[in-house]
């Protein structure tokens, strides 16, 4: 399908203006298919994975649609978890930065009801909630729904699952009857079928972005995990190492792009910018540069990955991983080209690595650990690329004061030519002389990390995380209420995204696992497990990779 630029879709400009400044060109196959249809007043149903601009998909037609005079309620956003519907309404406030006087109030539990009361009251024109908490505010009579003009339920697969059925009836039933409902899902499930047949209109148009399994055995894929910070000097050792001539690194925003050239440049690489900023003009004058290798390094966002059509590209760089999986099938696509070897490397960080896993089922290839040169490799290579930029600087240069310059100084200070020349190629060459391993992280980092266990000490893993909105203390506190243990049992904690494990005596693992094993935690089921260094349960390892859907 045609991607569409925001720039071209009918919009109007505060929002085209916002969506400049988060630093996004295009939309997402899903916000193509989905916006224009919303636009018109339609009736959606949106069939798209976690992590593909679903809520720009709706939030951009609903902030399009406020009527900024208008004092009630005119959208609600129905989604499964608090965690998202903070999510939400941070993205649609983002996007609504330049519409004046529009108010955005999110309202979920775990909040104190009072606050949200107050907040209902500065009349809001889009909320964003969670289901329980909505059929709480109507039971206050503090949220009425017979005025709404738009009726969003965000991953309702998810909802189904969380238990949410019922109360979503109930806010369905209640409802404006002439109102416009969306829903997005990133499945179609017979639930969800019920749902669209019994609550929406009988024109109500399927945008579903079909996934197919793509793989690219001509292109060697591979992974670095590494935290943000450590993304730039990681990539200059790579392109080092490499001795890379032609690369392109692909970036999600513009800002992003900018400033990874100028980064670059001031380390004196050969590299230019391509994004949607840039006149047409100007990119021919790029590409023409690449094209005659008068540049090596290309750093680009998603929008200009079809422009580059270059046969020597030797390894394309997802400096950021891409939001959605058809990006990155694009952005490899850059190599590999006219029947030739490629290689596509992938920085991810902890907090991404579920979107690794989407790209590796969606490509159906599992991507190996990045195999770093060993340090004196690496310097060999750079040294030889000093040397060579220094020969070229003698062979086309007079150096008559330089060299006056070094006679004077050997007969000032007590130092040989030999030291002199290796003191500065260690000045030159500072920032690659350390290995690299301090840089990288392994995958038990993006898990958990080894804990010695005492003799009389079960360590337990639990489904339960920071994606709940639970800390450590809250988890101590949560597991000594409901399992009726002592503190004094629980020897240690460790809370990750999407699980936690808890060290304990083996009388209280026993009784936490008979009373909170399968229970439930804000509306979300709990698997509580003995962790095991190599066993299985279920088909699911115990060991910090248990297999969760979320959101």
């Amino acid at each position: 399908m045609e991607i569409k630029k925001f720039e071209e879709m009918n919009i109007n400009e505060n929002i085209k203006k916002a969506i400049k400044k988060m630093g996004f060109e295009e939309g997402t196959p899903i916000q193509t298919k989905a916006i224009p249809y919303i636009l018109e007043g339609m009736d959606v149903i949106g069939i798209a994975q976690t992590g593909t601009g679903k809520t720009s998909a709706f939030g951009i037609p609903a902030i399009e649609a406020v009527d900024i005079t208008n004092t009630s309620v005119q959208t609600l956003i129905l989604c499964p978890t608090r965690e998202l519907c903070i999510q939400t309404c941070e993205e649609l406030k983002a996007l609504g930065l330049y519409t004046k006087g529009l108010l955005i109030t999110p309202i979920y539990g775990g909040q104190q009801i009072d606050r949200q009361m107050a907040s209902l009251k500065k009349k809001p024109q889009i909320v964003v909630g969670t289901p329980g908490r909505v059929m709480d505010h109507l039971r206050r009579k503090t949220l009425k729904l017979d005025t709404i003009e738009m009726l969003v339920l965000d991953e309702a697969d998810e909802m189904l699952n969380m238990g949410f059925r019922e109360d979503l009836d109930v806010i369905l039933k209640g409802a404006n009857k002439e109102r416009q409902t969306v829903l997005f899902s990133a499945t179609m499930s017979n639930e969800i079928k019920k749902i669209t047949k019994k609550y929406q209109k009988e024109d109500a148009v399927n945008c579903t972005v079909e996934r197919k399994n793509i793989t690219a055995p001509k292109i060697e894929q591979t992974v670095v995990r590494l935290q943000e910070s450590k993304k730039l000097e990681v990539l200059t050792r790579i392109i080092d190492s490499e001795d890379t001539k032609l690369a392109v690194i692909f970036c999600n925003t513009k800002r992003k792009v900018d400033d990874i050239v100028e980064a670059l440049k001031t380390r004196g690489y050969f590299v230019d910018a391509l994004h949607g900023d840039m006149k047409q003009s100007q990119r021919d004058v790029v590409m023409r540069k690449f094209r005659t290798n008068k540049l090596n390094i290309l750093v680009a966002t998603d929008v200009a990955a079809r422009g580059i059509d270059v046969e020597d590209v030797e390894i394309v760089f997802n400096y950021d991983i891409p939001s959605d999986e058809e990006y990155y099938v694009h952005r490899i696509g850059r190599t590999g080209r006219a029947g030739k070897s490629g290689k596509a490397i992938t920085f991810v960080t902890p907090r991404e690595v579920y979107k690794l896993r989407d790209i590796q089922k969606y490509t159906n290839v599992e991507m190996e650990e990045y195999q770093f040169v060993s340090k004196d490799i690496a310097n060999q290579k750079k040294f030889g690329k000093l040397f060579e930029q220094v020969e070229s600087i003698i062979n086309e240069n007079e150096l008559d004061t330089e060299s006056n310059f070094i006679e004077s100084y050997l007969e000032e200070n007590e130092i040989s030519l030999m030291d002199l020349c290796a003191g500065l190629i260690r000045f030159n060459l500072k920032d690659s002389i350390s290995d690299y391993k301090d840089l990288v992280l392994n995958e038990n980092d993006f898990n958990s990390k080894d804990r010695k266990v005492k003799e009389g000490q079960v360590r337990l893993f639990l489904t339960l995380g920071k994606l709940d909105k639970i800390n450590k203390n809250e988890l101590r506190d949560y597991i000594v209420s409901e399992a009726k243990i002592d503190r004094s049992d629980i020897h240690g904690a460790e809370v990750l995204d999407k699980f936690s494990f808890l060290t304990v005596s083996k009388e209280a693992a026993d009784e936490i696992i008979e009373k909170l094993n399968h229970s439930t935690y804000n509306g979300r089921k709990i698997i509580i497990e003995e962790s095991t260094k190599e066993g299985k349960k279920n088909g699911n390892r115990s060991n910090g990779t248990f297999k969760r859907k979320r959101n």
